[in-house]
């Protein structure tokens, strides 16, 4: 990349974090699906967050938030160390749709995380991040080829991309 590409992509980047201190989230999504297209890799989208930034626990009956499917507790149940090991949701800009989830293993809970637990296991998900995937489910599935975790029934997403990993929010 030339120097001259590089002062581009810095620019648009200043443009995109001055947009996301100025506009609504679902403003700075459409202005960002129209105008930087193009760098959908550029850096984690995240917002101002509003809520409390200490750990909270969301019990079983108020799971509301991120649910847990029967197959993902028993994947989870059987992975999982006595050592505190939880799967971290991450829904990060990118993919071919827009968004894309990641799941990870963690011990490490931080203090913006929510925590989900249900028969045993837990799930961390951050304030952000939950934006995306509220009221989603957190899955997993057995394939031929492949065995994942994944977010299914997700009341945010308008569409997915063919292999499940991105989404695009509606607006």
């Amino acid at each position: 990349m030339s120097w001259k590409g590089y002062n581009s992509w810095w620019n648009e980047v200043n443009k995109m974090t001055s947009l996301l201190k100025k506009v609504s989230y679902s403003a700075f999504c459409a202005i960002r699906r129209q105008n930087l297209t193009n760098y959908k890799n550029l850096c984690r989208i995240r917002y101002a967050s509003t809520k409390n930034q200490t750990e909270q626990v969301e019990s079983e009956s108020s799971s509301e938030a991120l649910r847990l499917s029967q197959s993902a507790i028993n994947r989870l149940k059987r992975i999982s160390d006595d050592d505190g090991t939880f799967l971290r949701v991450v829904v990060e800009g990118g993919g071919c749709s827009g968004f894309q989830t990641k799941f990870e293993f963690d011990t490490k809970v931080d203090k913006d995380d929510i925590v989900i637990e249900k028969d045993g296991v837990r799930v961390a998900i951050d304030n952000d991040s939950l934006e995306f995937v509220r009221g989603s489910t957190v899955d997993f599935h057995e394939e031929l080829i492949r065995s994942a975790f994944a977010i299914v029934n997700n009341p945010q997403a308008e569409q997915g991309c063919s292999c499940g990993a991105s989404f695009s929010l509606k607006l």
